[in-house]
């Protein structure tokens, strides 16, 4: 949860060699899979429209995470499915139909507040004991009144939400949510193989160096370390060689 990240923080990212001495598996990130890394550094966000802490940091804090990531990192984001019902479903599949179109942060923050409230970006628990609030996402008419402000007409809302590639990315989030363990959001995966344990972090600029570390400087660091032990074997080996011709010809 995201509570545990200072308000006020100075976005000086420090190198990220200072950083990586002090993060340790098991407390700052968890190995999630035995799988190689993704073949290129990336950041998931795994959350949901219902999540205030995710409306939270959606408002307060991505915005700097995403603008300080290392510039090979890419970003993505995905619904989970802890609903497991009709309208939970139809809610996911507003995010893939966001991810087809141009202005996805205006659309996002537009879902986020019809399903919370304006005030739910600043963290507002509407699950909490004796709130009231009435849903306004009911069903799929009620999401595309929300696209509908953005220019998004009904047919064309109902074409994306009912594409063979929206139906792949559900499928692909309801795997990899299960593949991660992902049981809390917002959830960050990096490489597909570490989960950032958000209770252990501080500020924010330690998360940003700890995603930062994992996606590029952790498995590199070991895959060198591996592939100079390799080289340094084949440097003596060939030193041999040449040691064994230089004696052939004085000899």
């Amino acid at each position: 949860m995201i509570k545990q990240l200072a308000l006020a923080v100075t976005l000086a990212i420090a190198p990220l060699s200072s950083f990586a001495a002090n993060f340790v598996e098991g407390t700052h990130y968890t190995q999630i899979s035995a799988k190689a890394p993704s073949s290129e550094p990336k950041l998931t966000e795994f959350y949901s429209f219902y999540c205030h802490n995710c409306f939270n940091m959606e408002t307060n804090y991505l915005p700097d995470i995403k603008a300080n990531l290392n510039k090979q990192i890419s970003f993505d984001n995905k619904h989970v499915d802890f609903m497991n019902s009709d309208i939970g479903t139809e809610v996911m599949r507003s995010l893939s139909v966001i991810q087809s179109l141009d202005n996805k942060d205006a659309l996002t923050h537009a879902m986020f507040t019809a399903i919370q409230g304006a005030e739910g970006a600043n963290g507002h628990d509407h699950s909490a004991p004796g709130h009231q609030h009435e849903p306004q996402i009911n069903s799929r008419d009620d999401i595309k009144k929300v696209f509908a402000q953005f220019g998004v007409d009904a047919a064309k809302y109902d074409e994306l939400a009912d594409s063979k590639s929206t139906d792949e990315k559900l499928a692909l989030w309801r795997t990899q949510q299960n593949e991660f363990k992902i049981d809390s959001v917002p959830a960050f995966i990096v490489n597909d193989k570490y989960a950032v344990n958000l209770n252990s972090i501080k500020t924010l600029d330690e998360l940003i160096g700890l995603i930062n570390y994992l996606a590029v400087e952790k498995d590199a660091a070991a895959a060198k370390t591996s592939s100079g032990g390799s080289l340094g074997w084949l440097f003596l080996v060939f030193a041999a060689a040449i040691g064994v011709t230089r004696k052939q010809r004085l000899s």
